[in-house]
């Protein structure tokens, strides 16, 4: 990915997660900024997965149903 691929986004959290992002953080020796790009990196992987799993069970609901 190169430095002109990425583009700032603003999240709005409550002080309390802001807090516990940043005591992670720092117990993992990251930036909280780090902490929150892995943490939704290895989300939508996850959710991208799921998705992918429930489109492949539909389409053999489907061809199971014409059958």
């Amino acid at each position: 990915m190169t430095a002109a691929a990425i583009r700032p986004v603003a999240i709005k959290i409550d002080e309390e997660i802001r807090a516990r992002v940043k005591r992670l953080a720092d117990a993992r020796h990251r930036t909280a900024h780090w902490l929150m790009r892995e943490a939704i990196t290895q989300y939508v992987e996850r959710e991208e997965k799921r998705e992918a799993f429930r489109q492949d069970t539909l389409k053999a609901w489907e061809e199971y149903r014409n059958t």
